[in-house]
């Protein structure tokens, strides 16, 4: 293993409390055993695979999209073994307007009002390429989401702001007209932390 600093770049930053499963990194030089670097890292961090990348290669430049996933538990009881790890809604839930809201998502759309106020980005647009809420069992949905690129909370708003259109909150008209590029105060809670999962990286073959 290398006994000195090196620089690592990761595909995707996010938010404290995220979970990353398909996270990608990259760093000069020859790269070290998977095993060996196991060895050092905290017991919830571990490397799969640490392979050698043409020069150049950048884990966040030359990605072409991400795949994130949000857990959604819902039901009257919280379930124990989801605790930390999927959002518990135990309010009333509407799956067909769940799956109305993510078939518009799809396709490139102003995000202005799905990421935060105060902002360092001035291009909202994005390219979603995929966008669906999916059954996975035992009472827990996942919202699967693929896009070129994403903004500072913005699967956690979407998500949040889906929630509260399929509780009735708002119509999914009023969804609709968000993503013409709406005011963030017009969209819903950000989702927290916890139920938010970083599933893949795609790069160019």
């Amino acid at each position: 293993m290398r006994r000195e600093p090196v620089t690592v770049t990761v595909a995707g930053r996010t938010d404290a409390g995220v979970h990353a499963r398909g996270q990608v990194a990259s760093h000069p030089g020859e790269p070290s055993p998977a095993r060996a670097l196991n060895g050092v890292l905290p017991a919830d961090v571990r490397v799969l695979a640490c392979d050698e990348a043409p020069e150049g290669f950048d884990a966040r430049r030359d990605a072409l999209s991400r795949t994130y996933r949000y857990r959604v538990q819902a039901g009257s009881v919280a379930r124990v073994h989801e605790h930390g790890r999927s959002l518990w809604w135990r309010f009333p839930l509407d799956e067909g307007v769940l799956h109305e809201c993510a078939a518009l998502v799809a396709g490139v759309h102003d995000f202005t009002a799905f990421t935060r106020t105060q902002t360092i980005h001035t291009h909202f647009h994005r390219d979603v390429k995929r966008s669906e809420w999916i059954e996975e069992g035992d009472g827990v949905l996942g919202y699967w989401i693929e896009a070129d690129a994403f903004m500072r909370s913005m699967v956690r708003v979407l998500v949040g702001t889906m929630l509260e259109v399929a509780y009735g909150r708002y119509s999914v008209e009023h969804f609709a007209g968000l993503l013409e590029g709406g005011a963030r105060t017009d969209a819903g809670d950000t989702a927290p932390a916890h139920g938010l999962y970083l599933e893949h990286v795609s790069y160019p073959r």
